[in-house]
């Protein structure tokens, strides 16, 4: 298994804990679902989702889990935790269910022996992003939601540590 994988293994367990009793599902990537360690993101609340072919499905997963019960959903509007570049995933789903967005930043270890040596760890939570403004999930829709998500990434990063750094050394 790839180190990025298990990094992920370990981020959404790390998350799950940190928010108790608070409940949380995550989209994953289908790769981390295997073997042990993807029974154990399961169940955390993780669902996979294959994103070569990713289809309808987990976005009405998503959405059917935000209007039906009260857990909340983490995700990555990139795709990726060391990606900058957004995608429409977030704001889609967000529209549909009729939920804000709440921007988090993670400033943290990158790696596994970055876990292990117990290096500090720095999570900032947002004031909620409200979309119900926006009428349209289309091009110009998505990209206004994107927006008002990185301003509210870059405050919550500059809170913490402007200089930090999102690739692993």
């Amino acid at each position: 298994m790839k180190e990025y994988e298990k990094q992920h293994r370990i981020f959404y367990v790390f998350l799950r804990n940190a928010t108790r009793p608070k409940q949380f599902i995550f989209m994953a990537k289908k790769e981390l679902f295997k073997g042990f360690g993807g029974w154990w993101i399961k169940m955390c609340g993780a669902f996979p989702v294959d994103r070569e072919n990713p289809g309808t499905k987990p976005l009405k997963h998503a959405v059917k889990m935000l209007k039906e019960s009260d857990k909340s959903m983490i995700m990555f509007p990139s795709g990726s935790r060391h990606s900058a570049e957004m995608k429409g995933g977030v704001a889609v789903i967000a529209k549909m269910a009729k939920v804000r967005i709440v921007p988090a930043v993670y400033q943290g270890p990158l790696t596994m022996k970055g876990i292990f040596k117990r290096q500090k760890v720095a999570i900032n939570v947002g004031h909620p992003i409200d979309i119900s403004d926006i009428k349209k999930m289309n091009e110009e829709g998505i990209a206004e939601v994107n927006r008002r998500m990185e301003v509210a990434f870059a405050e919550l990063d500059k809170e913490l540590n402007p200089d930090f750094h999102y690739e692993a050394k």
